[in-house]
């Protein structure tokens, strides 16, 4: 019995919607994202697919089915490379940001059920392995996991997978997320060191670029790269240097007004109002 050469999966705006106003209100709710994105996705894995295809390392890694997370679980092996490679640089985020590899494992469980077919199996494979090479793509772009750095980094994923679902979160979050609900334009965001900080606008935006000019992330053999030198394998991936931004964290925010609690470390409350 011949398979079927596509997978139809219907957009469902209702549900995004209603996703994307409690991501909004709850902005580290990483499950949410994973809804939005299912739910607007429609054909864009195939579309992957067939461009995975189209290139050398892309094709291999589809015909091995290549899965980088028991590598990225393993501490021991992280810390055994070599100070400064991709993997250390990998490491150092996790622990950074408190989190594990695993922990994008378990909020991006949707639930949905596909055929058993090859198509089906290969979506499959490449969903994992977008999803498990998000960290790393943190690291190698240089994004931290705060509100502005998620959103430039999502950004960098739009201009890389064309995927409707985060194009529409990243939308989102420049007309809608904190920097665009303050009400007074008293003080723009600084360092702490006091001197102008780039409008989170900016950075995001500048994702978008950087993704654009990059290499294409989905083919990438992160397994032959994590004892390479981080300097060096954003060279070869053309990501250029990390961008110099202020992080802001949720914590730091109040939402319904778009400004900066005050905070030991970066000083009084503040507004998010552009500089140049």
């Amino acid at each position: 019995m011949q398979q079927p050469s596509e997978i139809n999966n219907p957009i469902r705006l209702g549900d995004a919607l209603r996703s994307m106003r409690a991501l909004l209100e709850d902005p580290d709710d990483t499950r949410l994202v994973f809804e939005i994105i299912e739910a607007l996705s429609g054909n864009t894995g195939q579309r992957l697919l067939a461009r995975l295809r189209r290139t050398e390392s892309g094709s291999q890694l589809l015909a091995d089915r290549g899965d980088v997370l028991p590598l990225l679980r393993d501490r021991t092996y992280l810390t055994s490379l070599p100070e400064g490679s991709l993997g250390r640089a990998y490491l150092a985020f996790l622990e950074r940001e408190g989190i594990t590899a695993a922990g994008l494992v378990e909020a991006s469980e949707t639930g949905r059920e596909l055929p058993d077919t090859q198509l089906a199996r290969e979506l499959l494979w490449l969903h994992h392995r977008l999803r498990d090479s998000h960290d790393l793509w943190h690291a190698v772009t240089g994004y931290q996991g705060d509100l502005i750095g998620e959103g430039a980094l999502l950004a960098f994923s739009f201009a890389q997978t064309r995927n409707p679902g985060i194009g529409f979160i990243v939308a989102a979050g420049l007309l809608a997320g904190p920097w665009a609900r303050a009400k007074s334009k008293l003080e723009p965001l600084r360092y702490p060191d006091g001197s102008l900080a780039p409008h989170p606008r900016r950075v995001i935006l500048e994702g978008l670029v950087r993704g654009l000019r990059a290499k294409f992330f989905p083919a990438v053999k992160w397994e032959e790269l994590l004892a390479r030198p981080l300097e060096e394998v954003r060279r070869e991936l053309a990501v250029g240097a990390p961008p110099r931004y202020q992080p802001v964290r949720s914590h730091e925010v109040d939402l319904s007004t778009g400004t900066r609690r005050a905070n030991p470390d970066y000083g009084p409350t503040q507004n998010f109002t552009a500089t140049t």
